[in-house]
């Protein structure tokens, strides 16, 4: 029977897969601090802050759209001009640094200890004069946590609003967190905590694990009739 989302234990044992140091880190890092596969594979080691037990992540989201004044019509940061009706595209300076956004995210001691056996190791990749922990693409993370779902034996996930069946992929590592700590704390403080964590703008978007999370409406309906 197919899931809606994986359970911690499962993104642990996804992690005991890996055959490389970097895979488990990989893994590791997507599942414990629930970012996005951009994000993950742009965290640098001079963003990590060992003593204070954090990581900087630059939120990296593919475009921000926006809407023409003039038509109505979609555009995209890198529009200066709508392409429907030719109108200059104002954006203002909040707009415009959308893509620039940062923020701390908190780290486990087991994760920070990974962390460090993996650069003694020499495992972070230089490039342009930066050292980053993974110097993978996208779709090489993707291929990495596919074949490790294969290993761990990791059936297909639902989704809940379509019920089409899906795959292990990242992102399903950033929901099985999001999920966990909805789980733990689903009061109104722990779901501001999570949307910050997870760097979600609209509260709308974390909301949604609430509901993933619990079963909310059987409870409710079960009330109907006592």
């Amino acid at each position: 029977m197919a899931r809606e989302y994986l359970e911690i234990a499962e993104t642990t044992k996804l992690e005991n897969t890996a055959k490389t140091p970097r895979d488990r880190l990989l893994i590791r890092i997507l599942s414990r601090l629930g970012c996005r596969v951009s994000e993950a594979i742009s965290i640098a080691v001079e963003n990590i802050d060992f003593t204070n037990a954090e990581v900087t992540i630059v939120h990296l989201k593919a475009r921000v759209w926006l809407n023409c004044k003039q038509c109505g019509a979609r555009l995209g940061l890198k529009h200066d001009f709508c392409p429907k009706c030719g109108s200059k595209n104002q954006l203002n300076a909040s707009q415009r640094s959308e893509k620039r956004r940062q923020r701390a995210l908190p780290m486990d001691g087991e994760t920070l200890d990974m962390i460090r056996a993996y650069i003694a190791q020499g495992g972070p990749v230089n490039r342009d004069g930066k050292l980053y922990l993974f110097g993978i693409s996208r779709h090489r993370v993707w291929q990495v946590v596919h074949q490790c779902a294969q290993k761990a034996g990791l059936g297909e996930l639902r989704n809940p609003e379509t019920g089409k069946l899906r795959g292990v992929s990242p992102h399903r590592l950033r929901d099985a967190f999001a999920v966990h700590a909805m789980k733990t704390d689903d009061s109104g403080e722990g779901m501001r905590l999570l949307q910050e964590h997870l760097g979600h703008t609209s509260f709308n978007t974390t909301a949604k694990y609430r509901k993933i999370a619990g079963e909310e409406c059987k409870a409710w309906y079960e009330k109907l009739w006592r």
